[in-house]
């Protein structure tokens, strides 16, 4: 029987199919393993070494996922970066990571530069797929080493960046735990089990959105890592979607609400044409899903349904169809190995239905906030944390979210943060004062929207809307 785990699977089964990336080429366990090998050479010959950490700007496909786990059996920190953000965000987590390379992709080679630039990163540290002036071809890295592993193999690990709750994006860090990279953690095989997928089994996971999301990456990776063929699609679209459900008999996926709501808009014609019977697990999280909009996606896909309530901390909670239907808005109980309690403000247990902050903690894992020992304070009560979100625990253990303590908005999934975009605009010079907050969205669940005060003199309208947008 085939041992799981990347490069065991490459040397037992090595014309396996391990991703269908956007373009619709396949990628083998050996081809994968076998680039995952030459850039984790390469990374050492520069001189890195575990602790260290990378920083991933690329699109979904074959060159990301060879570099994370290049990271991964090289003891690094891989931090794959939100490509919206601008030049001077993504320099700033170039900086605030330590980064000791830069992997981009010459989609985004005027952001990717002026990065490198602020940080004060040497050109000969960054590495690029395709075109980006002044960087190095990706293809370079590793090329003139022996084919082989790399020298030094151990477990790195993802330190992705999020705001939590307010300003600038921290990194997750956790512990290095010096494990060997071949073998798969038992924490990752917990939580596949949660959704009741195994290894090998025929699974084909089909990835929608952008790999810099947490849930996204893991999900990706962990099928890799169970034998599971990963398609990868670039950007998001409902019929492409089905689609490929249907070209490639995809059995899971990850996905948020908005998505739901997008594939429900199809008509009804269009749902109709693609066969979707292959689909045993969808697992959704990230952002509320609204009871009638779960309904619709039960009707037409049958009991496949799953949400769940994490973060990049750890977590969580999930709800399977059938409990769905007993417990219309919650989002499940406690995984096994996770601890969720509701606080008042001193830190103290409440009673089951009583409101409160929300906290939670994954069996023994710990992780700190990059830099920020206060900000990874703030966010406990003993070893637990908390993401500001409030809610309460019903007599049966599930958990129901009633609001969120910080004024985050939620939209398409992704977390957006008002105090960022009133600094933004505060300092315009026909600004006296703004505030910004999220409305309901049919579509995306919420829309930022601000209410701008006109500096004295200045006549509110179109144009000055116009020009506060363009600024922003």
């Amino acid at each position: 029987m085939t041992a799981i785990g990347l490069w065991n699977i490459a040397a037992q089964q090595p014309h396996r199919t391990a991703l269908v990336t956007p373009d619709g080429r396949e990628v083998d366990y050996a081809e994968l393993a076998g680039e995952a090998d030459r850039l984790g050479r390469g990374l050492q010959s520069m001189g890195l070494a575990p602790g260290d950490s990378i920083v991933l700007m690329q699109p979904n496909g074959f060159e990301l996922v060879a570099a994370y786990f290049a990271a991964m059996q090289t003891g690094l920190y891989v931090v794959t970066v939100n490509w919206h953000l601008v030049g001077a965000e993504i320099a700033y987590i170039l900086g605030d990571s330590g980064a000791k390379a830069f992997l981009a992709h010459e989609r985004f080679a005027d952001t990717a530069r002026e990065a490198a630039d602020l940080a004060g990163l040497d050109a000969e540290r960054c590495f690029a797929v395709g075109e980006v002036p002044g960087f190095r071809p990706l293809d370079e890295l590793g090329a003139d080493d022996p084919a082989a592993r790399p020298d030094v193999r151990t477990a790195g690990s993802p330190m992705l960046y999020t705001s939590g709750t307010t300003g600038r994006p921290k990194g997750v860090r956790r512990a290095l735990t010096g494990a060997d990279p071949d073998e798969v953690p038992v924490q990752s095989q917990g939580f596949f089990g949660i959704f009741g997928l195994g290894p090998f089994d025929d699974h084909v996971h089909l990835c929608g959105s952008p790999l810099y999301h947490t849930a996204v990456l893991n999900f990706v990776s962990h099928s890799i890592q169970f034998g599971h063929t990963a398609v990868l699609m670039d950007r998001w679209d409902a019929e492409e979607m089905l689609r490929l459900i249907e070209r490639h008999r995809v059995t899971h996926t990850h996905m948020v609400p908005t998505q739901f709501h997008r594939l429900l808009a199809l008509p009804r014609e269009t749902r109709d044409r693609y066969d979707v019977s292959s689909l045993r697990q969808v697992i959704h999280g990230a952002a509320p899903c609204p009871n009638e909009v779960k309904r619709a996606m039960l009707d037409w896909w049958g009991p496949v349904i799953t949400e769940y309530y994490a973060a990049t901390e750890g977590g969580g909670t999930s709800i399977g169809p059938e409990d769905d239907l007993r417990k219309p808005g919650s989002v499940g109980k406690a995984w096994p190995g996770s601890v969720v309690k509701v606080l008042d403000d001193q830190g103290r247990e409440l009673p089951p239905g009583e409101i409160g902050i929300v906290y939670m903690k994954m069996g023994s894992s710990s992780f700190e906030y990059h830099g920020d020992a206060k900000k990874t304070r703030e966010n406990r009560v003993g070893d637990l944390f908390t993401l500001g979100d409030v809610g309460y625990l019903d007599e049966d253990g599930y958990l129901f979210l009633r609001d969120r303590k910080s004024d985050m908005i939620i939209s398409g999934g992704v977390n957006i943060y008002p105090a960022e975009i009133e600094n933004v605009l505060s300092v315009h010079p026909k600004v006296a004062d703004i505030a910004v907050f999220g409305l309901p969205h049919e579509d995306w669940g919420e829309e930022v929207k601000a209410v701008v005060q006109p500096a004295e003199g200045v006549e509110p309208g179109d144009e000055l809307a116009a020009e506060l947008l363009d600024h922003a």
